[in-house]
């Protein structure tokens, strides 16, 4: 695998984001996108590094996913 992706999303209850791994069981979050960037990385690291067939990702891909509602 050479690249892994999140889909990124606010979290509007609580403030910061959160993201989620596609097709891994990989959950994240941080109360800014820098501490999500490194809360992500540390995440990556650990679920591979914990016998997860699979070779580490070489890139991380964050896909932010941005709902917008207007008035009609």
């Amino acid at each position: 695998m050479t690249e892994i992706i999140f889909d990124v999303q606010e979290d509007e209850a609580d403030g910061g984001f959160v993201a989620t791994a596609l097709g891994h069981g990989i959950v994240t979050q941080g109360d800014s996108l820098e501490e999500l960037r490194a809360m992500v990385k540390e995440a990556v690291c650990c679920h591979f590094g914990d016998g997860v067939p699979g070779a580490m990702p070489k890139v991380i891909r964050l896909h932010f996913v941005r709902d917008e509602v207007l008035a009609a």
